[in-house]
């Protein structure tokens, strides 16, 4: 039973109760923020103001109005990818056009968020496969690393394709910039090591404040705030360094907002800019929000849809001002439960403090190095791309890490959506090719008998990622504190999505004095892993 039994109270009385805490935790998600917000939008396309009125809007308009008590929202580094390929294909050469075009997509996609989550939608994230979820995440992710390295390393490169990115990174180790490269290394050598820390009391600071706070004094020591500065002898070599290598932003507040321009609403990028930014923005915001939920210490659940509706109501008003879309970030979310936060003024307080920090500190901003913030947004796609992923989704299958190369392939070597769309198409094939019947892909059949405290739940056929909605809205209605058995003894295909989703709904129904049990044997699994997916047989037990 969870330890903490009374709940912090909402609204006005939550602020009065708990005001010191979420101050608290407001203030440890600001350092965070304001790094990862000016970054991201540096990354995308945007000006790093945008990045600001994104975080400030979700803290103090979003906070009020979600399904989650300790969600942070914001911009993501995983939009970083689908920002720029929108800002790039909408500009005709002119970012800064690009970027207002870009501006209504994204109020357009806010609002089909907002009718999403009205219609609950929100579980329609569970259509996606988990594998291919992941291997979207990981192409986004080493999309950035091959953007980003050039900027922390101080070089020049030529992109005509992402491969290409990719390919010019040895040049641009080659023919770095001394300075700039070596404010970026360290930095990202920095957060490298920084969780190894984390059970000392300097690991408590948060280390995208380290990196920030770093980069301004080696700037300073290196003179880069100045019009230039000649780094070494200038026999062996001489790098100009200039003002560019810094942020730069409007010391007037009022001067952070751009009005979206809708002259080319009727294109066909546009529509795939919107779409894209809906598909992800919704996905990767459900996703985290789902997450940060089982951080709570109250494990307090949350509305996804309106969770989605409120984050679309605030991207509407982000492509209004100038601002990016935002997301339930989960990073950020789970510093805000580390820094103590109770309700969701944690939220709000972190927005609150951002906006007062920026109104009144404009200058510190502007020394802050662009490599210090391109090896933050470097980390942020190696997490998301690393070995020790690859491994992860192997350990569940051979199958399930198909279906992840293939989709970062299909990603990297087209756009986003087609990438996802490919890999739901592999996924469905490979069920189709392991027995599946046709009519069974979409249409699950399942019976729930109840019967006094015991509710059996029994899958007939195939249970698959593209078919469980029904079966997952059955399940989720039933009444807490039952004895569930799920039985699998008639089922045929019980796919790998299906078992996460049966296993994190029991410990969240065994949390609320529930209890569930799983019975079948299976003909097959498909790896040792205790979620893998599994062809069933008959259940030998005597019933």
């Amino acid at each position: 039973m969870n330890k903490h039994t009374k709940l912090p109270k909402e609204g006005i009385e939550g602020l009065k109760e708990n005001w010191r805490s979420d101050l608290q935790a407001g203030f440890f998600v600001f350092l965070i923020a304001l790094p990862l917000s000016l970054g991201i939008a540096i990354g995308s396309g945007f000006p790093p103001s945008a990045g600001i009125i994104t975080a400030v809007v979700g803290g103090l308009l979003v906070s009020r109005i979600n399904g989650s008590y300790i969600v942070i929202n914001g911009p993501a580094g995983g939009l970083i990818v689908v920002m720029l390929a929108a800002v790039e294909s909408l500009s005709d050469g002119d970012m800064m056009s690009g970027y207002r075009y870009t501006l209504a997509a994204v109020m357009l996609a806010g609002l089909f968020q907002i009718i999403m989550g009205r219609y609950k939608l929100g579980s329609l994230s569970a259509f996606f496969p988990a594998p291919v979820i992941h291997g979207m995440l990981a192409a986004m992710g080493i999309s950035i690393i091959a953007r980003q390295t050039h900027v922390m390393l101080g070089a020049s490169f030529e992109s005509d394709s992402l491969f290409s990115s990719l390919a010019q990174i040895p040049n641009s180790l080659i023919n770095a910039t001394p300075e700039i490269a070596t404010i970026g290394l360290i930095s990202f050598a920095i957060l490298l090591v920084w969780p190894f820390f984390k059970h000392n009391k300097v690991g408590k600071i948060p280390a995208p404040l380290i990196v920030l706070l770093l980069g301004m004094a080696l700037a300073q020591f290196f003179g880069i705030q100045h019009d230039h500065y000649h780094f070494g002898q200038a026999a062996l070599h001489e790098h100009i360094i200039a003002p560019p290598f810094l942020v730069e932003i409007p010391s007037d507040f009022t001067e952070y907002f751009y009005l979206p321009d809708f002259s080319k609403v009727m294109t066909f990028e546009f529509w795939v800019a919107t779409i894209s930014i809906c598909l992800v923005a919704s996905l990767e915001s459900l996703l985290s929000a789902s997450a940060a939920e089982k951080l709570d210490p109250y494990k307090r659940p949350t509305d996804l849809d309106q969770d989605l509706s409120a984050v679309g109501l605030g991207n509407v008003i982000c492509g209004f001002l100038g601002g990016l879309p935002m997301i339930a970030e989960f990073v950020r979310s789970s510093a805000n439960v580390e820094g103590g936060a109770q309700t969701g003024w944690g939220n709000f307080f972190h927005g609150l403090i951002l906006l007062m920090f920026v109104v009144l500190f404009p200058h510190f901003i502007h020394n802050i190095p662009h490599a210090s913030l391109a090896a933050l947004l470097v980390f942020v796609g190696y997490r998301r791309a690393t070995p020790k992923i690859f491994a992860e989704v192997l350990a569940i299958g051979k199958d399930q890490l198909f279906l992840f190369v293939a989709t970062i392939l299909a990603v990297l070597a087209t756009n986003l959506l087609v990438g996802v769309f490919f890999g739901v198409f592999l996924k469905l094939a490979l069920h189709l090719s392991r027995g599946v019947w046709p009519n069974n892909l979409f249409k699950i059949h399942f019976t729930i008998k109840k019967e006094g405290d015991r509710v059996t739940v029994k899958i007939i056929g195939s249970a698959l990622f593209s078919n469980f909605l029904a079966l997952k809205k059955a399940v989720d209605n039933i009444e807490p504190g039952k004895k569930i058995t799920f039985d699998f003894s008639q089922g045929y295909l019980i796919d790998h999505s299906i078992l996460v989703y049966i296993d994190e709904f029991s410990a969240r129904y065994a949390n609320n004095g529930g209890y569930c049990k799983k019975v079948g044997h299976a003909l097959e699994t498909y790896s040792d892993h205790n979620l893998a997916a599994r062809l069933m047989t008959l259940d030998d037990r005597k019933q």
